[in-house]
């Protein structure tokens, strides 16, 4: 029989990727760092806990939900040939850890462990060596803390991929509906840059809930009620995930886990400048030269349209002095002056919005690239060159120990950012200036207005932007001449 010992012991796993500690008390992982990511930029800084923040339970916790297993939710199981610690370096290993109900039922659940994968298998195996039949459905489930509200540009929280569909629920929407059916593949908590999931063997019609207490986010796996007959074994088999939530290393588990990486409504566009991103890196191993390189290719491709917009707007600062004049002499009748500006367009076929048009198509551009920059796991703790030692996050030259308005720390020079609302304030000056000297007014704090913002958003996404206005301003400038 199995022996009861006085105080739940924790063991160790160490593979290539990470580092588990598991414990007796539920045979849950209380903890789990990996071992390629770091938690900071230093290098001295700890490794990246995807468990720590998990409150009391730890994840991959098992219990009944019609509580017919009786003591299932505070069990406290045995672990066969308990060693303190184990390294999986070569051949995969299994640890099985044991517990038996008050009313008969034996419970056991077996990890395996891989010497270089991130997914960890599970088998649990419920035997009924009670003399009476039982109905239960089991649960597997992991706790998350719920992020601060202010620091999220995307998705963090549950999420699951169920009847082909991939969803996101937004943790303030808990609660209006907590429970989701279907055939669930997998289900996960997300985080910007890691990501946890259950990933149940044979997908069957089963349902995902989630509670919410105290800012932890319990995600839950329910396996459909079923009864087990006295004298019956049944078997459930999961993959779990605890790592980084990157294309490449998703896409090659091929258990859907990569419709997680999901970058918005332009994901269609984002993708693709990941990929092309990765593909640079792969010769050129600097991840702020890739973003160059890349944002040179993606203004070559909207070269036709760039050069349209900017003579449209070429064209319009040549009757600039034309407008002026109807303005003047029609100020006081509005129609007048509007049918006459009219006529001004047709004359010198010019079309006003000309210079709209292509900079709208370009906008999704922008947008998929941001939340790509913003998401992309290759960026963070990246460096690119000189102080920019993190390109996922924001730039600053030198550390102050006082605070500035507008800046979230650190304090520091944003280098980058200001010479970015530079040339954003060089590309106004070579605009044909707004009729309205209201709008134009408007128009010459743009460059103050986006230098702010973007002061917080992380240097890879300003080397964008930036890079982006320098050859808008080329572009630009030699179009002026050829069409002078």
């Amino acid at each position: 029989g199995l022996q009861i010992q006085a105080k739940p012991r924790v063991v160790t796993v160490n593979t290539s990727f990470y580092s588990v500690k598991i414990s007796e008390q539920g045979a849950v992982f209380t903890s789990l760092a990996l071992n390629n990511y770091k938690e900071t930029i230093n290098d001295e800084a700890s490794k990246k806990e995807i468990i720590a923040d998990y409150g009391i339970d730890g994840a991959i916790k098992l219990t009944s939900d019609l509580g017919n297993i009786q003591g299932l939710d505070n069990a406290v199981f045995v672990l066969n040939n308990y060693a303190e610690s184990i390294d999986i370096h070569d051949n995969p290993q299994n640890l099985k850890f044991s517990w038996v109900s008050s009313n008969g039922i034996v419970v056991n659940k077996i990890f395996r462990f891989f010497p270089d994968s991130y997914l960890i298998d599970l088998d649990v195996y419920v035997e009924n060596r009670s003399e009476f039949n039982i109905k239960d459905s089991i649960i597997l489930s992991m706790t998350n803390q719920s992020p601060d509200k202010d620091k999220r540009y995307s998705f963090v929280g549950p999420s699951n991929y169920m009847d082909k569909h991939y969803n996101q629920i937004k943790i303030k929407k808990i609660k209006e509906q907590n429970e989701f059916s279907g055939e669930i593949e997998w289900i996960s908590f997300q985080k910007r840059y890691f990501m946890s999931a259950i990933i149940p063997k044979e997908p069957v019609k089963a349902m995902m809930r989630l509670t919410l207490n105290n800012n932890i986010v319990n995600s839950q796996y329910v396996q459909p009620i079923s009864i087990i007959k006295a004298g019956e074994l049944k078997k459930y088999s999961y993959s779990l995930f605890f790592g980084p939530m990157s294309l490449n290393i998703l896409k090659e588990l091929g258990l859907n886990l990569d419709k997680a990486v999901n970058f918005g409504m332009f994901d269609f566009l984002a993708k693709p400048c990941l990929y092309s991103m990765n593909i640079i890196h792969k010769y050129i191993p600097n991840y702020g030269i890739a973003i160059i390189l890349l944002t040179v290719f993606i203004k070559i491709i909207l070269w036709p349209l760039g050069t349209k917009s900017y003579k449209s707007m070429n064209e319009m600062k040549k009757i600039q002095p034309l407008m002026a004049e109807i303005r003047t002499k029609y100020k006081n009748d509005k129609k007048k002056m509007n049918q006459e500006v009219m006529g001004l367009y047709k004359t010198y076929k010019v079309n006003p919005v000309g210079g709209c048009l292509p900079m709208l198509v370009q906008i999704p551009v922008f947008f998929a690239f941001y939340r790509m920059l913003y998401q992309a796991i290759e960026l963070r703790h990246a460096p690119f060159l000189g102080w920019v030692t993190d390109l996922s996050a924001p730039d600053r030259l030198f550390n102050f120990n006082i605070s500035i308005p507008f800046m979230q720390p650190p304090y520091g020079i944003p280098v980058l950012t200001i010479i970015m609302g530079g040339t954003m304030f060089l590309q106004q000056k070579m605009s044909p200036p707004m009729g309205d000297p209201a709008q134009a007014k408007i128009m010459m704090f743009m460059p103050i207005v986006f230098t702010v913002i973007f002061i917080n958003f992380s240097s890879g996404l300003v080397l964008y932007w930036l890079v982006n206005n320098i050859l808008s301003i080329s572009q630009q400038y030699y179009i002026s001449q050829k069409f002078s």
